[in-house]
């Protein structure tokens, strides 16, 4: 099983060093990923996000991207339907040709109502935009010139060009748990899941594998509680790894900036305990 690690792009702990020193820690300690995840804005006094602090994703991993040569940089996950197809089909193809093919792009349909009337985007049409976004985004990366039929996003895209596309093709790893979003994720790369215990992934792991395309990633974003230690969270990597996770992204829940870069240490040594 690939393990990747968050970055501290979020809350208190956040910040350029910070971000450049986690990269350049994961890195060093052998990740296969770093990762950020998405919000633009928030409702005042929310229970979640715990923080309205989240630095752009797709300039975090491009920061991050300068400080490193090896690790991949995935979303986890970009919401989609809040952001116009094209402009974001340009960063991350910029992003993937300045970190050499190195990008995963972790997308999702989004859950954060109030999120979408501040951007003026119908929450109710979440999901045929971000099929459609895909679709968009996947034919301005190969197609030159392209021309799109959109439907759910106002566009009109007749014999354009948008140069440069991506250096190499970039994975689409579905997020969320619903049908739909199962669904979804067989018709690209890879499903990014959250929230579901290793009894549960046993069975969904292998319904999903049935269906899928070979090369098909099925990945868990995991939890690092505050204070584990290696010896107590190996158990929980080679759990996901048994029932049939080819990924995990773990997010320490350490909240200052030197117990956050302690418990990506940790999170590397119950790798290596749990012999992955």
């Amino acid at each position: 099983m690939q393990l990747g690690i968050h970055l501290p792009h979020i809350g208190r702990k956040a910040g350029p060093a910070a971000i450049r020193r986690a990269a350049i820690q994961a890195e060093a300690l052998g990740f296969d990923d770093v990762w950020v995840s998405e919000h633009i804005i928030v409702p005042a006094g929310a229970p979640y996000p715990p923080s309205p602090l989240f630095f752009d994703p797709v300039l975090s991993l491009t920061w991050a991207a300068a400080a490193t040569r090896r690790v991949r940089l995935g979303t986890s996950v970009l919401v989609l339907p809040l952001r116009h197809p094209l402009p974001l089909a340009k960063e991350l193809a910029t992003l993937q040709c300045l970190s050499e093919g190195r990008l995963i792009l972790g997308a999702g349909a989004g859950w954060l109502e109030a999120e979408f009337a501040a951007l003026g985007v119908p929450f109710r049409e979440r999901g045929r935009r971000l099929d459609e976004g895909l679709a968009m985004m996947r034919a301005v990366w190969s197609e030159d010139p392209v021309s799109f039929p959109a439907r759910a996003i106002a566009a009109e895209i007749a014999a354009m060009r948008m140069l440069p596309q991506p250096s190499a093709p970039i994975p689409v790893w579905i997020g969320g748990g619903s049908e739909a979003a199962l669904a979804r994720a067989l018709r690209h790369q890879g499903w990014h899941g959250s929230r579901i215990e290793a009894a549960a992934l046993s069975g969904l792991a292998a319904r999903l594998r049935a269906q899928a395309a070979p090369g098909f990633t099925i990945s868990v974003r995991l939890r690092h509680p505050e204070g584990a230690t290696a010896d107590g969270f190996a158990p929980t990597l080679a759990a996901y790894a048994a029932a049939g996770a080819d990924h995990a992204m773990v997010e320490p829940q350490a909240r200052g900036l030197e117990a956050w870069l302690a418990a990506v240490e940790q999170v590397a040594a119950a790798r290596a305990i749990a012999g992955l």
